[in-house]
């Protein structure tokens, strides 16, 4: 079975992404077992708020 771009939705923002192939395969690689559920710009943001909150500790 080949596989396709999923279509997800963020759980931050509510918008629509593609999760690609590519992704997914890099995912399959690294051993990741679960989709992702926040957007790029999310995720980005999210990491930023945990790296500051870790410096200000």
């Amino acid at each position: 079975m080949e596989k396709e771009d999923i279509k997800i939705v963020c759980k931050d923002c509510g918008e629509e992404f593609l999760f690609t192939v590519g992704e997914q395969n890099f995912y399959e690689e690294k051993g990741l077992e679960h989709q992702p559920v926040r957007c790029k710009e999310c995720r980005a943001k999210k990491k930023a708020e945990k790296m500051s909150k870790e410096k200000s500790e």
